[in-house]
């Protein structure tokens, strides 16, 4: 049996070293039949991007024979109009994974390390004819001292003096594209970057004619208007477009190869439960590649995806959006919900705008669509693909409150609310509020759907002991939270949130007393006690900005 290449992105070391490899050369296929001058493909991370990129760089290399790499492989199986490209173009092979760092300047200095080790291997160039100014920047950036405005075109010049020296226009390949992005999002210099890579991508893509084709791949695909603008005859492919579905990440037919050929087909059920679940275009019983290769090299059915992945951007995104919290926690019930999702991206502000929020952890793997409700108004019903990103989903909610109230975790709160040690929990809910509200803009006039989320998410860490119900019919109306044991001989509660606008007392007072009224009159306690649960107890939320007034009755 071949081994397993764990983290292997390199195409020629995988063939070389004779690594287990489900063969994606189809992609090159695709690729050759696109149209489009520049082509952004846009998968979860972890999904064979980089080996993809990787492939096409040496098929279409002209500076190498690479028949033997693919040899026995599905391409070579194809018509003269693909094998022919075998060889056939100068590459530039760019990769920005490692371009997003802290700050603007050190993202800067790492850009042009990136450009230096390009040219370094591309110094065969120098060998030939050029214009004595690109002499001098191709040594520049040697020699990493070119300027950030020569930083801006080097691009573009390289891919004019390859088209003059092999005289054949040239493959332009950019992975990973979006990391600079991201990262200067989540450390707080967005607004510098975007402007750079809005000229740099402009001069590189536009009325640039010595480029054959573009291909460039990202997680998310961030708005045209704020980076591609002067992209001409630009096409853009996500996890909701038939093109390239079978391209990346393992099918349902290529998982049950390997699941045969390594023999573990007692664990296939599993293996699909807790990697199976996404879905290109209407290509369903899609699995997880980086999962599926740590699986079998190590036979465990755990989690390794979300080990690996970059979470900054979607940690953040939640940790000042509290109006997803409860959609969330449909979610973690195994519900779907129907959603407006907008996969184009735009960045700044995300956290306000539930539409990119959703399309951004679609895009990005958190989610799957099963259903398309109304095409036309972008709305969908998304759920959790499989297990694995329902744990990262617990353990994000997790990490939201943990630590936040001094001397006391989350569990310590939720187990003095169950056991009924009310008054412990009372002041320790108060300091998680006004210390979580400070990482976040709250104002006075928040709304109640804001600290109903909020509360949700909470409560999610009692998922093993409580059904956590939130905004369903009982008795005459609807309760805001439920939480109902497993245990009938357990404690139940029923939790209803107000929001009151003065600071006088008796504001306060008649706030509350209005909460409470409510949920008399409406008898929201009914639907528990036709079931035969004993001990409830009912508490209101009066909040005003940061602050949180309850009582328990």
């Amino acid at each position: 049996m071949k081994g397993i290449g764990i983290g292997e992105s390199d195409f020629r070391g995988l063939i070389t070293r004779d690594n287990y490899y489900i063969d994606k050369t189809m992609y090159i296929k695709d690729i050759i039949d696109n149209q489009s001058r520049v082509i952004l493909i846009t998968r979860p991370r972890r999904f064979g991007k980089t080996l993809n990129m990787s492939m096409l760089k040496y098929y279409f290399d002209c500076r190498q024979d690479n028949k033997e790499l693919f040899k026995g492989l599905k391409i070579m199986s194809q018509e003269e109009k693909y094998t022919s490209k075998l060889g056939a173009y100068p590459v530039i092979y760019l990769t920005l994974k490692d371009a997003g760092l802290m700050n603007y300047e050190m993202m800067i200095m790492q850009l042009k390390t990136i450009m230096m080790e390009l040219f370094y291997e591309h110094r065969n160039l120098l060998e030939g004819e050029m214009a004595e100014g690109e002499r001098n920047i191709f040594n520049k950036v040697l020699s990493a001292n070119i300027t950030d405005i020569e930083l801006i075109n080097v691009v573009k010049m390289l891919s004019k003096i390859m088209y003059q020296y092999y005289n054949k226009p040239v493959i332009l390949l950019i992975d990973e594209y979006d990391v600079p992005i991201q990262s200067a999002y989540v450390e707080g210099y967005y607004e510098e970057t975007i402007k750079f890579f809005k000229t740099f991508y402009g001069i590189t893509f536009k009325d640039n004619s010595y480029l054959e084709k573009t291909v460039l791949t990202g997680v998310s695909r961030v708005a045209k208007e704020s980076i591609f603008s002067g992209a001409n005859n630009f096409d853009v492919f996500t996890i909701l477009d038939n093109e390239f579905a079978d391209d990346f990440g393992i099918t349902e037919e290529e998982m049950d190869k390997v699941i045969e050929d390594f023999k573990v087909e007692d664990d296939k059920k599993e293996i699909k439960r807790w990697y199976d679940g996404y879905k290109v275009g209407e290509k369903e019983g899609i699995y997880n590649p980086w999962s599926i290769l740590n699986y079998l090299k190590r036979k465990e059915l755990k989690q390794y995806w979300v080990n690996t992945s970059s979470n900054d951007l979607i940690k953040l995104i939640l940790k000042k959006s509290f109006t997803v919290k409860d959609k969330i926690e449909k979610l973690l019930r195994g519900e779907a919900i129907e959603i407006k999702i907008d996969l184009e991206t735009v960045i700044v502000g995300i956290e306000n705008n539930e539409d990119n929020i959703w399309g951004l952890m679609l895009g990005t793997g958190y989610l799957k669509v099963v259903e398309v409700v109304d095409l036309a108004n972008k709305i969908y019903k998304v759920a959790i693909p499989n297990y694995e990103i329902k744990l990262l989903f617990e353990q994000i909610i997790d990490n939201w409150f943990k630590d936040k109230v001094i001397g006391n975790d989350l569990r310590s709160i939720l187990k003095d609310l169950v056991t009924l040690n009310l008054e412990e929990y009372k002041e320790k809910f108060k300091i998680l509020v006004k210390q979580m509200f400070s990482y976040m803009d709250v104002g006075e006039n928040t709304a109640e759907n804001f600290y109903h989320a909020f509360v949700l998410g909470m409560l999610v860490g009692l998922k093993d002991s409580y059904y956590v119900n939130s905004n369903r019919e009982s008795g005459m109306g609807r309760y805001d939270i439920m939480l109902e044991p497993k245990d009938k001989n357990g404690n139940s509660f029923i939790m209803e949130f107000k929001v009151y606008k003065e600071d006088k007392e008796k504001d306060i007072e008649e706030t509350i007393e209005n909460a409470k009224k409510q949920i008399e009159e409406k008898q929201y306690e009914q639907n528990l006690k036709e079931r035969g649960f004993k001990n409830i107890t009912k508490i209101v939320y009066a909040f005003k900005g940061k602050e949180v007034k309850m009582e328990v009755y």
